[in-house]
């Protein structure tokens, strides 16, 4: 699943809740990036802020934050690029998008989340520490956490970086992307354990 779907999970989440939601596309240099969360946008009912593909990405990000709130909107969802010819232009244009932010919305951006995949291991680790470095991550979204032991690199990234993990996508319905609940997730990761003892202790 990808982020732009997740996007639309969380945009999905926050319209239930009675919020007015904006997605501004910011992740402007992939070929198809626009079109692909306009078409989830679609599919939420959620309005999509763009530009003509290769555009300013921090110059996407002005015209949504004016757009926001012209239409008094309660949330702007801003995707950026995930990746970018190498990794110093990326950091430098998500640190560019993020000035341009904080300059027209005092106190802003409220929350800057990393989409990890769960299955990637110590890659989602090293993501998130470059990640950290440029745009001061508030908080992951762990998605294809559907086997416990895939999802034991969040105790890794709260230990290591002390980001917590806000939501965990578990499927691909939009009701699936849930907020993260830690008791849940440590009795998770040891449920078999703890099945296996009590089957050892009634033989």
């Amino acid at each position: 699943m990808s982020a732009k779907q997740r996007q639309s999970q969380i945009s999905h989440k926050f319209k239930s809740e009675g919020k007015k939601v904006l997605l501004a596309a910011g992740d402007t240099f992939r070929a198809g990036a626009i079109e692909q969360l306009e078409v989830w946008g679609d599919r939420v009912g959620v309005d999509v802020i763009k530009q003509a593909e290769g555009s300013d990405p921090a110059a996407v990000m002005y015209d949504a934050v004016q757009s926001a709130k012209s239409r008094k909107a309660d949330i702007l969802i801003c995707d950026t690029a995930g990746r970018l010819q190498n990794k110093v232009n990326l950091m430098k244009e998500l640190e560019k998008v993020k000035r341009v932010i904080e300059r027209e919305v005092p106190g802003a951006p409220h929350e800057v989340l990393l989409v990890l995949d769960a299955t990637t291991g110590q890659n989602a680790l090293i993501q998130a520490k470059t990640f950290k470095e440029a745009t001061d991550v508030s908080g992951i979204v762990l998605t294809k956490l559907d086997g416990t032991a895939k999802g034991g690199i969040v105790l890794a990234i709260r230990n290591e970086l002390n980001i917590p993990v806000k939501f965990v996508g578990l499927g691909e319905k939009m009701d699936d992307l849930q907020e993260f609940d830690a008791e849940r997730y440590v009795y998770g990761l040891f449920a078999d354990l703890v099945e296996e003892e009590e089957a050892t202790e009634e033989y």
